[in-house]
């Protein structure tokens, strides 16, 4: 639900304090993207069906990979700040309206717009106030008392503060189905200068705790599940003159290190009164896409950062990643469907790694044709120069690079990855 479907419907069920509080907050939290949970567990116990219990699924404000759409309650428990984080429409020195939410307000606020079936769980994030311990302390009330006053059964996501000690970030955990720690800038060097009161050592560290505390509590059966639908990170991409290249390494290295269920991507977006540090312009939001996709090429495919982008650079905007990287290698190709590995037909354009798993068994019974791929609904134009099969084989003079690139970049854009 739009936020601003949201706040007519406060009218009949909130005061008005308390519904310009929502307008202000629910804004203010349009900025972070990492509110995807599809990993999230069912929490249900034997015999006791709990507020908000549902499928298990988690919560987004976009689609699950099963292609149903859930909602979440997305706000900030308060936008005013201590820090001045140059990016940030938030930042202590930013002229716009402040408001801040009570714990119990939130709480109010989650359980009146579950039982009126408008979300399904709450993303709960927060500038940084009084200090990190005080803010995650709030943060954890809030969560606490879902749980276990009112035996709320729904996704909770809640962002880390990463200077908060261990112990409380270590509570947070027990609560929430997700945890988050935004890392906001791939390197050093742009973090100090965009955001010099935040250290980078520190939020790796708080990565690096609650990857620890989710080893533990796996190691042992018995234990409470600590933040079940893992821990995520967002980048803002645009705010800096950081490329695709150095963003991707970043994000391997995170998910390698820290074992991060998703990293999420942000085009930077100007505000109000930008300091003239940051961009005045935003980038392409078909940059962030690309970004997503070449994430999903290393997270499903196999692909390295490396191997997306061997230079220094940004993903090139007309054409996908996957597309990209096979007419740069076009040695691999023509690829033998009946012969070649589940991976290797994967990384055909226009192929899937369902569907190439789905080529893979198909095989096992009969020698694969053309029309299978029709059948399959894979996107043939794509397909065509990269592949053999039992009846079709690309022309021996087969166009170029440069000119196939032409050909499938005049195509409209594809927000799938295939």
């Amino acid at each position: 639900m739009r936020p601003k479907m949201l706040y007519a419907y406060t009218v009949s069920i909130v005061s008005m304090e308390l519904s310009e509080k929502l307008e202000i907050l629910a804004d203010a939290a349009k900025y972070d993207a990492s509110c995807a949970s599809s990993g999230a567990p069912k929490r249900a116990s034997r015999g006791i069906d709990g507020l908000g219990a549902s499928t298990g699924s988690g919560i987004c404000h976009s689609f699950t990979p099963d292609g149903r759409c859930v909602s979440l309650l997305k706000i900030l428990l308060t936008n005013f700040c201590l820090y001045d984080c140059q990016y940030c429409v938030n930042r202590r020195s930013s002229n716009v309206p402040r408001a801040r939410f009570t714990p119990e307000e939130v709480v109010s606020l989650t359980l009146d717009f579950y039982r009126r079936n408008y979300i399904d769980g709450l993303f709960l994030s927060s500038g940084v106030i009084r200090s990190s311990n005080y803010t995650m302390e709030q943060l954890v009330r809030v969560a606490k008392s879902l749980r276990e006053e009112h035996r709320f059964r729904g996704y909770i996501h809640l962002k880390t503060i990463p200077d908060a000690d261990p112990e409380v970030i270590e509570q947070a955990g027990r609560y929430a189905d997700r945890l988050s720690v935004n890392i906001e800038l791939p390197t050093e060097i742009s973090l100090e200068k965009l955001a010099p009161e935040k250290n980078g050592r520190t939020i790796k560290l708080a990565m690096g705790s609650i990857r620890l505390a989710q080893e533990e509590s796996e190691a042992e059966p018995r234990a409470p599940r600590f933040a079940p639908a893992g821990q995520s990170t967002q980048m803002i991409v645009g705010a800096d003159e950081t490329d695709d290249r150095t963003i991707l390494a970043t994000a391997e290295t995170l998910y390698g290190s820290y074992r991060l269920k998703r990293v999420y991507y942000s085009a930077f977006s100007p505000i109000p009164d930008s300091p003239s540090i940051v961009p005045l312009k935003a980038p392409p939001l078909l940059r962030e896409h690309r970004l997503y996709q070449a994430d999903f090429l290393m997270r499903g495919y196999g692909f390295s950062a490396s191997e997306l982008l061997d230079t220094p650079g940004n993903l090139p905007l007309d054409v996908d990643p996957k597309l990209a990287w096979a007419l740069a290698h076009r040695e691999h190709f023509p690829v033998d469907l009946n012969t070649a590995p589940v991976r290797m037909i994967a990384r055909i354009p226009g192929i899937g790694m369902r569907n190439a798993k789905r080529l893979v068994e198909l095989r096992r019974s009969r020698r694969i044709r053309y029309a299978d791929l029709v059948r399959l609904r894979c996107g043939m134009e794509k397909v065509k120069p990269f592949v053999v099969t039992q009846d079709y084989r690309p022309p021996v003079r087969e166009a170029s690079s440069e000119h196939l690139r032409r050909a499938l970049s005049a195509a409209p854009v594809q927000l799938a990855l295939l």
